[in-house]
């Protein structure tokens, strides 16, 4: 299972990810550009230690994710999506797309997923954090595949 973010805005969101993903094993997939200067200085700062033994790979744009990207289903979050993610069967291979935080992801993404995702809000409120999101809908993948690490 890898998480993909597309083109994210905030690096303190990127970093709470990649500790997520290093935590629990799962690689990590950047779609650029980011909102912000990924640099060695400012990702180090918020990845802090977990750098060292997360799995990360950057793409450059969307086509080149398409190109040379990982196999598995792509699963789109999203505030309009079509069903609840309790109500999905996830897989093992499964590749968990967040859009960018200030808009989400273009419509050739939302056609390109092969599921459209959401977490059920209250009416009156728009959107979780991007990684408060991820962490919740990892859980419930990594549940429902017994993909958690062994310790």
């Amino acid at each position: 299972m890898r998480i993909t973010l597309f083109q994210p805005d905030i690096p303190q969101n990127v970093g709470a990810i990649i500790r997520l993903a290093a935590c629990f094993g799962l690689a990590l997939d950047i779609i650029e550009p980011c909102g912000f200067l990924w640099d060695d200085r400012r990702i180090r700062r918020v990845g802090m230690d977990y750098l060292d033994f997360a799995e990360i790979r950057r793409y450059p744009s969307w086509d080149a994710y398409l190109a040379q990207g990982p196999e598995g289903r792509l699963i789109l979050l999203t505030t309009k999506g079509d069903r609840r993610h309790l109500d999905f069967r996830f897989a093992p291979d499964d590749r968990l797309l967040f859009g960018r935080e200030s808009s989400g992801v273009p419509p050739q993404i939302h056609e390109a997923a092969q599921a459209r995702l959401r977490i059920p809000l209250r009416e009156a409120a728009r959107s979780l954090n991007l990684a408060m999101t991820a962490a919740m809908v990892v859980g419930e993948a990594l549940r429902q595949t017994d993909g958690w690490p062994v310790i």
